[in-house]
């Protein structure tokens, strides 16, 4: 088993920053990529950005391009997502996951792929 416990979530006005800690553990900490989704209210869950574990590739959502940066630190088993620039519609819970699997092409980006999902943070931008 894996658990994933997010931290870093809060209350910030549009244009400021927050930055969201993952904390992996587990049996072994094994993961070939990691992501990060959030939820707004009355909507679908939808991906934000993702990592290879291996090698530091990166993906993100088209929103989010430029604002938000994720990384992590394989030493500490931790990922993270740099969130600058918020504005209202950053606003929802963000969640972590782990894919323990082989990776294909692209399919970080898609929440059916991870094994594993920590209890989220709620982000909240006010105007």
């Amino acid at each position: 088993q894996v658990q994933l416990v997010e931290s870093g979530g809060g209350l910030v006005q549009a244009g400021g920053s927050l930055r969201l800690s993952c904390a992996a553990s587990g049996r072994t900490f094994s993961s070939y990529g990691m992501g990060w989704f959030r939820q707004a209210p009355g909507k679908e869950r939808e991906f934000v950005a993702a990592i290879r574990w291996s090698g530091g590739t990166t993906y993100y959502a088209d929103s989010v391009k430029g604002r938000f940066t994720i990384s992590r630190d394989t030493a500490k088993n931790t990922l993270y997502l740099q969130m600058n620039s918020l504005n209202t519609g950053d606003t929802g819970v963000y969640y972590c996951a782990a894919d323990i699997k082989p990776l294909v092409p692209n399919g970080l980006r898609y929440g059916e792929r991870y094994d594993y999902w920590g209890q989220g943070t709620q982000v909240t931008v006010s105007s």
